[in-house]
């Protein structure tokens, strides 16, 4: 029997699942999974692996989850949930346009800093091809671009923003520069503050590279 093979009655499982979704067992399995696939990866990491790691019987996973590809997207979907409420909030706090990217990049930073098992496992699936957690990632970078996208219309309107930036583009720059942010300090093995990466990112975004270029040199 393998970590896929374990059956229990479905009515069963998933009334015991739904009841306890916020119980502490289910919240210790998906830390420890999360500790696993960060540490290990995703296909190399096992039921048994995180059920020992989480302190619960290998059968006590199913109660919760229907297989290792579950708890993954549990993962995603819980993780989601938290850290864009906190996003929301961070980005409400601010009075302008520029003061709310800035709140949202300095949360973003922040929020993967305090959780870098959440940081290697987010990195590792938007890299892969064939992702467990499409439906999951396409969400997120939904829910992100969109409260990008609130911000540089709220700039556009109030002339902070370049009316003739290209919005797709924009969300995009932004969305990655900041991913690459958090894979460097990852590569780094946590060496410096990942939040003091804001004002920097916020120069690129607010001002760019050029050195107040006029139009005959663009």
């Amino acid at each position: 029997m393998n970590e896929h093979s374990f059956i229990l009655p479905s009515a069963r499982r998933w009334a015991i699942g739904d009841r306890n979704k916020n119980n502490d067992k289910y919240k210790r399995i998906l830390e420890a999974a999360a500790k696993i696939f960060a540490d290990l990866g995703f296909h190399q990491s096992t039921i048994s692996q995180i059920a020992k790691t989480a302190g619960v019987a290998d059968g006590t996973i199913y109660l919760y989850f229907k297989n290792k590809d579950d708890i993954l997207v549990q993962f995603f979907s819980d993780k989601t949930r938290q850290v864009f409420h906190r996003f929301k909030e961070a980005v409400d706090s601010g009075d302008t346009p520029v003061e709310k990217l800035r709140n949202l990049i300095h949360r973003h930073l922040w929020e993967f800093q305090r959780d870098p098992n959440m940081a290697i496992v987010y990195l590792a699936e938007t890299r892969r091809k064939n992702r467990v957690v499409e439906k999951q990632i396409r969400t997120m970078s939904k829910m992100y671009f969109d409260l990008v996208a609130e911000i540089m219309e709220q700039g556009q309107q109030d002339g902070t923003i370049r009316r003739e930036l290209y919005l797709g583009l924009v969300k995009r720059f932004i969305l990655g520069s900041v991913d690459e942010a958090i894979n460097t300090w990852l590569h780094s093995e946590g060496q410096y503050d990942l939040s003091s990466m804001t004002d920097p990112l916020m120069d690129l975004f607010i001002r760019g590279i050029g050195n107040t270029p006029s139009r005959n040199t663009l």
